[in-house]
């Protein structure tokens, strides 16, 4: 016999008080990649990627993203399959793996509405700082003929073939018939090319006048760090002159700084990139990161790099430093000398009052310096058409949290709304 309960033997605000009380305590998800693929053998070989390159650990703890997972027959016909775990530089099949993970939740629905023209999605590898430019991005396509979705990128395409399995505004996963290769990536290349071999101490002393910036790589122990980064993307490397360090004020106290933070401000000084001077002279993104900005995240250390009065301008947010020569430019290694110690605003005043001099580039300013005027760079016209987001003001990854905060957002809006749906209809029955 079914129970009539009236609704008048509970007060409306302790209904209210119970259902604002259970809003609190609707999980949050997180994500286990390899446990939510491991039902679908053909995608084995895609989930051990995500394992052994530490991008699950790198998902588990994100929400409101798109997985493109490349099935076994595809993998094991492109390069990645090829490509030695063991390699000094295996960061790379980490970043492709990542250059797979979408920062936006995107439904079946979602890609048949995709516009004529294109939608640029950021990817996780974006976030890493180690994309060239906004080259971690994609562009995801529609054909309005056929209905067939394609994500492209500068150097790859691929065809979206099903969706695979879907948590609704957490994840969603769809298979693509192609590995995706982030531009400026040669997975066979940096496979097989030997280590550089360049002994960044010896080549600063036989330049001369690099004395103090050698000793102190060799007493912070990060030379040999960077030495073990030379493979894959390679290094640009900014060292200061002897002038440039004798230039510091006293007031600084540079040489009392403790260890750690005189490797960090040496690690300031080294993109994870190599760039010849005739590269930086045209930097399509002035906003660089640095090897600093690796171990202490997205937005933190990075420098502004332009041209001004026809030299490569280095402002590091309190200074602006001149390249003043090449001290060597063999890929995948590049060392020029800069006219001043690149202090990061992170531990210094901004406000450092010295004289100009120092070799070009200014002194020290009353206030913060300005960043260089950044002359236009050549146009970029890509064969598949790709037009990825500049990120001049934001540093990587600002946008796609952002992006997740907000999917993250909305979702808490419908369930709050659908109580106060119910708890005014609680209301008009009384």
């Amino acid at each position: 016999m079914a129970a009539i309960i009236s609704m008048s033997h509970f007060a409306p605000r302790t209904v209210l008080y119970f259902l604002l009380l259970s809003s609190s305590f609707f999980p949050v998800f997180a994500i286990n990649i390899t446990t939510l693929l491991s039902s679908f053998p053909d995608l084995t070989d895609f989930t051990n990627l995500l394992s052994t390159t530490a991008v699950a650990a790198d998902l588990s703890g994100r929400t409101s993203i798109t997985l493109l997972a490349v099935p076994n027959t595809f993998l094991r016909s492109s390069d990645l399959a090829n490509y030695p775990s063991s390699s000094p530089s295996e960061t790379y099949a980490g970043d492709v793996i990542r250059y797979h993970v979408l920062l936006e939740y995107l439904s079946w629905p979602d890609l048949r509405l995709i516009p004529a023209g294109g939608k640029i999605v950021t990817t996780l590898f974006q976030t890493t700082g180690r994309a060239s430019s906004a080259f971690g991005s994609v562009n995801i396509t529609r054909n309005p003929e056929s209905g067939t979705v394609t994500v492209v990128s500068p150097t790859s395409n691929a065809t979206v073939l099903a969706l695979i399995k879907t948590l609704p505004y957490n994840i969603s996963v769809f298979s693509v018939n192609s590995l995706l290769v982030p531009y400026g990536f040669d997975l066979m290349a940096s496979a097989t090319q030997p280590p550089s071999g360049l002994n960044i101490t010896k080549a600063l002393i036989d330049a001369e006048n690099f004395n103090v910036a050698a000793a102190m790589l060799t007493a912070s122990g990060v030379e040999g760090e960077f030495e073990r980064d030379e493979g894959g993307a390679g290094l640009t490397l900014f060292m200061p002159t002897d002038q440039a360090f004798s230039d510091l004020p006293t007031s600084l106290r540079f040489q009392s700084l403790p260890a750690e933070k005189k490797a960090v401000v040496l690690r300031f000084h080294v993109l994870h990139s190599y760039y010849p001077l005739g590269s930086l002279e045209s930097i399509v993104n002035p906003v660089q990161p640095t090897l600093a900005t690796e171990q202490n995240g997205a937005g933190s250390f990075t420098l502004n790099i332009g041209r001004v009065n026809g030299s490569v301008a280095i402002d590091t947010g309190i200074l602006q430093a001149s390249v003043i020569r090449t001290v060597i430019d063999q890929n995948p290694v590049a060392i020029f000398g800069v006219s001043k110690v690149l202090l990061p605003r992170e531990f210094f005043p901004i406000g450092l009052n010295k004289p100009g001099g120092g070799g070009g580039g200014g002194g020290f300013s009353g206030g913060v310096a300005q960043p260089p005027e950044i002359s236009p760079s050549p146009d970029n016209s890509d064969p598949v058409l790709y037009s990825p987001p500049t990120h001049l003001s934001s540093p990587p990854g600002f946008g796609e949290n952002l992006s997740s905060a907000a999917a993250s957002k909305k979702v808490a809006a419908r369930i709050l709304l659908g109580l106060w749906c119910i708890v005014f209809h609680l209301l008009l029955w009384q």
